[in-house]
């Protein structure tokens, strides 16, 4: 058995074959250049299509890798040519216009900010110098600042904050302490966050899920007070620090006892019931039924049921006295009565978060949270339409016709939607110094209302958007300069807006198997608080696009652009 002969690492390689020839070779019939005739002379003489041209050194491959590299060994598929110089290399994808620059004042708000990066590529996001500062040179440690960060936007969320301002919070945390390539991601129940040091490193990712939700507005404004100092270069915030601060904002009682928030939703309820034409006793009333159903509501959670019965049990105190008083042939307005209890369990809050993450393009979060919504109003009309079917069948004299007569009492609406924003900031748990400019903002949404409506004669849908809409720019106003969230000074202005008639007459038109305008009635309460979050999600974009920051570009408005279908 013969031996293989050896034709040295070449012939391994790429076996030489008699038919190569160059790809440059002219066609049969026309004259070759004497260099060709000379080198097809030749016959040793192989040529690729790959070739180098005459008068063209390529460095040996010593010189190209710093003599690390031998003319022997493999070289990977990934290396780049021994003709490529990264120093000499021309600007590649650079548009004709050239790369915009970015600039993120200072003075603008660290949300704007933070929400201009998140909606950057990663590639192009700004590197900045981290605002807090640290002795070791290596830095924080990344999975403490990574919990640190999933630990505040549970907070944040857990309140009632859009998905679009927890990831900006989240953002900020993780480049204050100099993470800046960082991705967070947050959906109704989960949070996410993964942190790649550089291209050749492995990614660090962590997770938490947001079990419990409440409504707290102060502790929701502590958090973003805490995010305001880490973020500031001005404020030296430990990691240390920010967990002693964080545990802190955790343990904090709320500002208001128990009691305070029963009477804060009699004040509610009493107030919507003056703003649909109620009297004082007709105040009283759905004052009463409202904080019955607050503690049936309080005695249902003590019991651990889930928050779907405790909105049904809520909804039937205030419809029980308003068929009561039907029944007893009282010279009071039963519908008020009701309409004033509903105006107490509508969840407005969570309409306005949903929508507010749909626009913005969180769609998987706007759709649990609408979803949510869906299940309160659910369990409200649950527990509504079974008092109004007793009431029915013990034929109390409820006449959905009422709903027809339009109430303009211009000073007393005000002085109503006022207080009904008033009490609404009480329960959301707002602090003391908010309240009375958030008070002041339902005033001016009650008012805005009323002039389109009663005295413009304009649809109570375009009237309630429009309304909605200058209750964001005001709110967006009011905390914009502070670096606070601006729900404190959204949510409870709203109040006066809440479709709470539209759904009563709705629901007993039902009641009393007249389903076409029940349906129509319901219908008009949807369009309606749609109207309510688009307008203010509205009105806090307006305010963000025209209110410029000094210092600011306009850059920060073009990268903020989304992806349009193409």
């Amino acid at each position: 058995m013969s031996e293989p002969e050896d034709h040295g690492p070449q012939e391994d390689r790429k076996p030489q074959s008699d038919e190569a020839r160059s790809a440059f070779s002219p066609p049969s019939g026309l004259p070759r250049p004497p260099a060709a005739v000379a080198q097809a002379e030749d016959e040793s003489q192989v040529t690729s299509e790959f070739a180098l041209p005459e008068g063209f050194r390529a460095p040996e491959p010593q010189e190209a890798a710093g003599g690390a590299a031998s003319s022997s060994s493999t070289t990977s598929a990934f290396t780049a040519p021994h003709t490529y110089s990264a120093r000499e290399a021309p600007a590649a994808f650079t548009p004709p216009e050239g790369v915009p620059m970015i600039r993120l004042t200072q003075e603008a708000p660290w949300q704007d900010r933070m929400r201009t990066m998140l909606r950057m590529p990663v590639a192009e996001r700004p590197t900045p110098e981290p605002s807090q500062k640290h002795d070791a040179e290596e830095g924080p440690a990344v999975p403490r600042v990574l919990d640190l960060t999933l630990r505040i936007g549970e907070l944040l969320l857990a309140g009632g904050e859009g998905a679009e301002d927890v990831e900006a919070a989240m953002f900020a945390v993780c480049r204050s302490y100099g993470l800046d390539r960082c991705e967070p991601n947050v959906t109704f129940t989960l949070l996410n966050i993964s942190y790649q040091p550089s291209l050749v490193d492995d990614p660090v990712s962590a997770s938490r899920t947001v079990r419990r939700r409440g409504t707290d507005y102060t502790r929701l404004a502590a958090v973003f007070q805490l995010v305001d100092d880490i973020s500031s270069p001005d404020v030296e915030v430990s990691l240390e620090e920010a967990y002693r601060r964080l545990a802190e904002i955790r343990r904090n009682r709320h500002p208001y006892p128990g009691w305070a928030l029963t009477a804060a939703n009699g004040l509610l309820a009493g107030s919507a019931s003056v703003l649909v034409g109620g009297d004082v006793a007709v105040f009283f009333c759905a004052a009463i039924g409202a904080m019955l159903g607050d503690r049936l509501a309080w005695l249902a959670a003590g019991r651990g049921l889930p928050e779907f019965y405790q909105f049904l049990v809520a909804a039937t105190p205030p419809a029980a006295v308003g068929v009561t008083l039907t029944l007893v042939h009282a010279d009071l307005q039963a519908s008020a009565v009701v309409t004033g209890g509903l105006f107490a369990l509508l969840p407005g809050r969570a309409l306005v978060a949903g929508v507010q993450d749909g626009l913005t393009g969180y769609y998987i979060t706007a759709a649990a949270r609408l979803l949510e919504v869906m299940y309160f109003f659910v369990g409200i009309v649950i527990g509504v339409l079974v008092i109004l079917y007793v009431g029915v069948q013990l034929h109390a004299p409820l006449d959905p016709d009422v709903a027809l007569t339009a109430v303009n009492r211009p000073v007393a609406q005000i002085l109503a939607s006022v207080a009904l924003s008033l009490a609404f900031a009480v329960l959301l748990q707002q602090e003391r110094s908010t309240v009375l400019a958030v008070a002041a903002n339902g005033g001016v949404a009650g008012l805005v209302y009323g002039s389109m409506h009663y005295t413009g004669k304009i649809s109570p849908v375009a009237a309630t958007a429009v309304a909605a809409g200058l209750v964001g720019l005001f709110g967006q106003l009011l905390s914009r300069y502070q670096f606070a969230s601006s729900l404190p000074y959204v949510t409870a202005a709203i109040g006066p807006l809440l479709p709470g008639s539209a759904t009563y007459y709705g629901l007993l038109g039902i009641a009393q198997n007249n389903l076409d305008d029940g349906l129509l009635s319901l219908s008009r309460a949807v369009a309606t608080a749609l109207a309510i979050a688009i307008g203010v999600n509205l009105g806090s974009e307006v305010s963000r696009l025209f209110l410029r920051i000094p210092g600011a570009s306009n850059a920060s408005r073009r990268a903020a652009k989304r992806t349009r279908g193409f």
